[in-house]
């Protein structure tokens, strides 16, 4: 690993700010090496309001680990060796795993039937019984070596061991046939041919008394330890995804009852926009309501909906990862869950485009409703404007008038002024009539008068 704080090679241009986290990306969760046989019990939690301090603190609980630190955790992995046991701890965006690996009991071995398990793990039940969070997974993975070629016994040992009458196993891997796993004559009389594989995995996919489901895997001897290591994380990662993944088929069933009210409402409110049954401002507020139901519901489901679909995706690479095959008188792990687990996730991605394509009619009835609105709001407006432009006319008519009454007015008080000043002129001696010079003066003063206040108006509306 290079140090992460490093920001140049020396001979190298300056990395870029993420270039060697994205690089040991792929080193953040490295598998186990798993020594068979082994026991290993895997509990997955989700953790929401559960910081990482809290299971930092938890941690802290396990005998010797008092000197924990935080900062051990803060890259979402750790790894803790303990006497006889290894603990994984992982964070993930939606839940957190703690996974014990440990050697499985010697008594324990596959004839054994129905084994208690629980008396042997390697930490203190209370300290498992208290991780912080709420049990979304829980497997007891049992690992063990035993040769291939005898299917039939093997079938009915396992059956036995899992104290169970039908169960769901599949052939792993692709591995060529050895001669130390030649078929047995048994099973060659039996007509049976193992396939090619390195291992079995059997189980019921039922959770027992004691909260757990069950998974045995069957290996031949000389299985590699990092093999174990990759089967054990696909198996267990595999069932977690997929209880993950189905986390949204109750919230596509619970919102199937409201899709069909909202569709109902929308479907009434089409036609009363087409046949004007009601006001617009009544169709708006009914419409603006069943908006913003629909935009609720979405925002609080949308991020379940992608989140079961990307889980649903990684179940199926798993399940691409196992590369099964099928052993006689059982259905394969991977056909079973599909056969289950696909009805569940077309539920879930139909109800998710259910809900996208109300929003999108309920957005497209809003825009109709809009555009008769606006078509209204126009005629409206040019019913206004037809209003406004006559009040106009009749404005400039009355204006015209008291113009003209205006212009009389004047000219008289001008005319009443010249006839003062007349009369005042001749009473000094002039020899003057001032009625006859009033009256002569008439003509001109209105002419002044007109002229002046053409003048005005033309100023007015020059500077409009």
């Amino acid at each position: 690993m290079h140090d992460l704080a490093a920001h140049s090679s020396g001979f190298l241009p300056l990395d870029d700010t993420h270039r060697l986290t994205l690089h040991n990306e792929v080193h953040a969760r490295p598998s186990a090496r798993i020594r068979l046989p082994a026991l290993i019990f895997d509990v997955a939690v989700l953790h929401e309001g559960i910081t990482r301090e809290m299971a930092w603190a938890h941690m802290c609980q396990l005998p010797g680990r008092a000197d924990l630190t935080l900062e051990r955790l803060q890259d979402n992995f750790l790894r803790l060796r303990g006497d006889g046991f290894t603990l994984k701890w992982e964070r993930h965006s939606e839940f957190s795993r703690y996974t014990i690996v440990q050697p499985l009991p010697a008594h324990i071995t596959l004839e054994a039937a129905s084994p208690d398990l629980m008396s042997h793990l390697a930490v203190p039940a209370d300290w498992l019984q208290q991780i912080p969070g709420r049990t979304v997974s829980a497997i007891q993975l049992v690992m063990l070596n035993a040769p291939l070629d005898d299917a039939p016994a093997l079938m009915a040992q396992a059956m036995g061991w899992l104290g169970a009458r039908t169960v769901v196993a599949s052939l792993m891997g692709s591995n060529a046939m050895s001669t130390a796993s030649a078929p047995a004559a048994g099973a060659q009389a039996l007509g049976y041919q193992h396939p090619v594989g390195h291992s079995w995995v059997l189980t019921q996919f039922t959770i027992q008394s004691d909260g757990f489901e069950r998974m045995l895997v069957i290996a031949p001897e000389g299985t590699s330890q990092t093999r174990a290591g990759r089967i054990a994380g696909r198996l267990l990662e595999l069932e977690i995804y997929r209880l993950m993944a189905l986390r949204g088929l109750p919230v596509a069933k619970s919102l199937g009852p409201m899709l069909a009210q909202a569709e109902s409402e929308l479907a009434a409110i089409t036609a009363r926009l087409e046949h004007k049954a009601a006001s617009d401002q009544e169709l708006l507020d009914t419409l603006v309501s069943l908006a913003a139901s629909v935009e609720r519901a979405t925002a609080e489901n949308i991020y379940r909906f992608s989140a079961s679909q990307a889980y649903y995706t990684l179940v199926n690479q798993r399940i691409g990862e196992l590369r099964e095959k099928a052993i006689p008188g059982t259905q394969m792990i991977g056909e079973f869950l599909q056969h289950r687990l696909a009805p569940a996730m077309a539920t879930v991605a139909s109800t998710a485009q259910r809900l996208a394509s109300l929003s999108e009619r309920v957005a497209r009835a809003s825009d109709l409703l809009r555009t008769r609105v606006d078509i209204a709001t126009e005629a409206q407006n040019q019913e206004l404007l037809a209003k406004l432009t006559r009040g106009q006319e009749m404005q400039l008519h009355l204006q015209s008038t008291v113009e003209g009454l205006s212009i009389a007015a004047i000219s008289y008080y001008v005319i009443s002024l010249l006839l003062y000043g007349g009369k005042a002129l001749k009473a000094a001696g002039l020899p003057i009539n001032p009625e006859m010079a009033a009256g002569a003066l008439v003509p001109v003063v209105l002419w002044v008068v007109w002229r002046t206040t053409q003048k005005i108006h033309a100023k007015l509306v020059g500077k409009h």
